[in-house]
Order: structure tokens, then sequence, then C-alpha cells
């Protein structure tokens, strides 16, 4: 088991991705080193605070 950077605690979830799409993130994963879990949930924070601000509007 991998333990994150920051501490906090994780729960496992299981998703059905495009793989061409599964593939750019693993490339991206590598370049950045970052997990592949790391990259889906730095997105899900981006669309979350996108549409927060586009409710706001």
């Amino acid at each position: 088991m991998v333990k994150s950077k920051d501490d906090a605690k994780r729960e496992s979830y299981s998703v059905r991705i495009k793989p061409d799409l599964l593939l750019l993130v693993k490339h991206l994963a590598v370049d950045e080193r970052k997990t592949v879990s790391e990259l889906i949930e730095e997105g899900i924070e981006l669309v979350l605070e996108v549409r927060k601000k586009s409710r706001k509007d």
C-alpha cells in the first residue's frame, strides 16, 4: 500500500474511464512524478472549484 504524502485518509472508489483518456493520464503521471490517483483527485478538485464559482455568477 502506498502512503499518501499529506497523510489524509483516502477511500477506494472504482470508476470506468475511456482507455485513451486513461493512457494520457498515466503518461502525465509519469511526467509529473505523481500517481494517477493524485492527478484524478486534482482534476475532481478543479471541477468542483469551477462549478462552485459558476453557481455564484
